[in-house]
């Protein structure tokens, strides 16, 4: 995790340094928040980018600020308090221009459009009456204030939770002068409230609910004065540690483990910005913090509950039109999917065509007589599945099914488990995958009897099966009968359930075992090419590139003559542009209404039509995903879906003057453009179901 590693080996570069991940990650929120001064985004759009920039935020300082953090305690490491000192100075500004962007564009641009947060002394006469009704009904029952002595210590704060400290006058009802007391604010209660019509004369009107609290904190303390108080919220270490070479039921363990996570080390404090110095360093005290953990927040702490605010709001005019994904052009709607295979490969471009494809396919196969068999790997599908459902119902109709569930999958645990117990429930065979390596892989393997011979029917993904994301992350489905690919998914399914150790696939790369080799090794031979005199290309499609042997291959065929697009949408260590080193590498990203989630790998090492390979993936290019996972990519062999997937997920990618962002040699990004092509607007207008 070293945050500046220098590329060792290759020629010339041993004195380039990679940039560092945490602040590539900030760099990735930096785009994102830039969509929310975007005139030509609509209004509560903003506003939802606002909020995923908290939710990035969270996950930053949950997972990875965690992570460096216990990885600086290792001298070696590589890092050191400058390192971290950078990182928390670059989250501070980020922070602030977000409070910023709120309070100076958007609050007031909501109030242009009739949509006001009231503040208390905002609200009138009826409406202060409104909100004490909602407090004493619905608020005050559920709160306890706990007074601090020696009999009550400093409660457990959990994880993301909102809080409120005061500082009080007066003794207490037993003659003492404690004066810190501490409420917590449940999670049952909402966030954001919205007023009557009648009390709204004609606009929309809403309170937060920590302005509803904060306007009644006085009733908490009868007979008290308040002499300062403040809002507060902690983010833990929400990482789950589980020695799986000590434990004997990885499940129960990690069961036993999630209740532990809303109390892990704490990471970072926010506060109102009015906090008083002697309250916020009571908490950085209580929760051994150093002022750099203190962010003060200019607003609301926590932007990201005004998620609720937007889903109550009127007016589809300030939301992105509702986009209808168009059907797979030749794919049957109503049955006759899996016979349609047997006639050559399909490939689904989600969420530009519809993901009621996979799930059609699913759906056929468990009501198929002839089906016996299907295997499915699951990372994250959420608490609600329709593909879940579907294999308990393939279950009931006495299909052999083996699901691959990853327990591990951070903030899926719990609903992995779920559905885990429910699929063990009716006699499906449930593994976990490997211990040590988690089972990102995405794949479902449909067996089917016909005419006395079996025949394996296959989808291969580079993103979850999850129906609700799939309608917001750009990803691709490849469905096939190839005797030679599905034979190794089967092999894949056959290793993560025996642990044998089998003979290598012919199509498929797996990790950890061939994916970081094979790569390395087409990389080289693009280098190969262009020193030969050929038009050496390689162009990537990736969301993160951190993993430094690739980024040394990738430097190195750049050297010999080869010209590199890399296609990074989050974090990118590589630092392109740089005279002499890396002068033939260009990185952009793009950033829109859709997440994107792609993995397309492009290699072209001579001028015909052998010398190209086009990989689809469900492994980012980290180290993780090369080393501590099971990852799989694979080939488009057909010329004509090749060509598609060039079409569709790079060439416009590459040309987009809308959404895209070209990345510099110090790390730091340029918006290529406000006008012009935008990929993903494109790819709706081409797939757009017709109404």
């Amino acid at each position: 995790m070293n945050p500046s590693a220098v590329v060792p080996e290759a020629p010339g570069v041993s004195n380039l340094k990679l940039l560092g991940r945490e602040q590539a990650i900030l760099e990735f929120n930096r785009r994102v928040l830039a969509q929310a001064q975007r005139e030509d985004v609509p209004l509560l759009e903003r506003l939802r980018y606002i909020c995923i920039v908290s939710s990035n935020f969270d996950e930053f300082f949950e997972v990875r600020y965690a992570d460096v953090l216990e990885a600086s305690r290792l001298h070696s490491s590589g890092i050191g308090p400058k390192y971290l000192a950078d990182v928390s100075d670059e989250a501070h500004r980020l922070v602030h221009e977000q409070y910023q962007i709120f309070n100076e564009v958007l609050e007031p641009a909501l109030k242009l459009n009739g949509i006001d947060i009231l503040n208390h002394a905002d609200r009138d006469l009826a409406q202060r009456e409104w909100v004490s009704a909602f407090f004493h009904r619905q608020v005050r029952p559920l709160l306890v204030p706990i007074g601090l002595d020696p009999s009550h210590p400093f409660p457990q704060v959990a994880n993301k939770t909102l809080n409120f400290i005061a500082k009080l006058g007066g003794r207490d009802a037993f003659g003492r002068d404690n004066s810190i007391a501490i409420v917590r604010i449940p999670r049952v209660l909402p966030r954001v409230m919205r007023l009557p019509e009648e009390l709204s004369d004609g606009r929309q009107s809403f309170v937060l609910l920590s302005s509803v609290i904060r306007a009644h904190l006085h009733e908490l303390f009868p007979g008290r004065e308040i002499l300062a108080f403040s809002q507060f919220r902690v983010t833990r270490d929400s990482d789950i540690d589980v020695d799986e070479d000590d434990v004997t039921d990885l499940r129960q363990a990690l069961r036993s483990k999630m209740s532990t996570r809303q109390f892990g080390q704490t990471i970072r404090l926010e506060v109102v910005s009015s906090c008083p110095q002697e309250l916020s360093d009571f908490l950085l005290e209580q929760f051994g913090l150093t002022e750099q953990a203190l962010y003060k927040c200019h607003g609301p702490v926590n932007l990201g509950r005004l998620t609720h605010l937007i889903d109550q709001v009127r007016g589809e005019d300030l939301r992105f039109p509702t986009y209808l994904p168009g059907w797979p052009q030749g794919l049957p709607r109503h049955g006759g999917m899996l016979e349609h295979l047997r006639g050559g490969d399909v490939m689904l471009h989600h969420p530009f065509e519809s993901f009621d494809a996979v799930v059609e396919f699913l759906r056929e196969a468990v009501f198929d007589p002839d089906v016996l068999a299907i295997k499915q790997t699951i990372y994250r599908t959420g608490s609600e599945s329709v593909l879940m459902e579907l294999l308990l119902e393939a279950v009931r109709r006495g299909k052999e099914v083996l699901a691959v569930v990853e327990l591990k999958a951070r903030f899926d645990e719990e609903a992995n488990i779920n559905w885990a117990e429910r699929l063990e429930a009716l006699g499906a065979q449930v593994v976990y995958g490997i211990v040590g390596l988690k089972t990102h892989a995405k794949m479902m393997l449909v067996t089917r009897r016909e005419n006395g011979r079996l025949r394996r029917y296959a989808h291969l993904s580079t993103g979850n099966y999850n129906p609700k994301t799939a309608e917001l992350y750009t990803d691709v489905g490849y469905l096939t009968t190839n005797n030679e690919l599905t034979a190794d998914v089967d092999m894949v399914f056959q290793q993560l359930s025996s642990l044998t150790q089998l003979k290598s696939p012919r199509q498929l790369l797996l990790a950890p075992f061939s994916l970081q080799k094979q790569l390395i090794r087409m990389i080289a031979r693009v280098g190969e090419g262009a020193r030969a005199g050929h038009s050496g290309r390689i162009v990537l499609k990736l969301n993160s590139l951190t993993d430094e042997p690739l980024i040394r291959a990738l430097i190195e065929a750049g050297q010999a003559g080869a010209h590199i697009d890399l296609i990074v949408r989050g974090a990118c260590v590589l630092p392109p542009g740089v005279p002499g080193l890396t002068e033939r590498i260009r990185v952009r990203s793009v950033v829109g209404r859709m997440l994107e989630h792609t993995r397309v790998l492009y290699f072209r090492w001579g001028p015909g039509e052998q010398d190209e390979a086009l990989y689809l993936s469900s492994a980012d290019w980290m180290n993780r995903n090369m080393t501590r996972r099971i990852e799989v990519a694979w080939p488009v062999r057909d010329a004509a879906l090749r060509q598609r997937m060039i079409d569709e997920c790079l060439v416009p990618y590459l040309m987009d003057e809308r959404d895209a962002w070209q990345q510099l040699s110090d790390g730091r990004y340029e918006r290529v453009g406000e006008a012009g092509l935008s990929a993903q607007n494109a790819l709706m207008e081409r797939f757009r179901a017709v109404e």
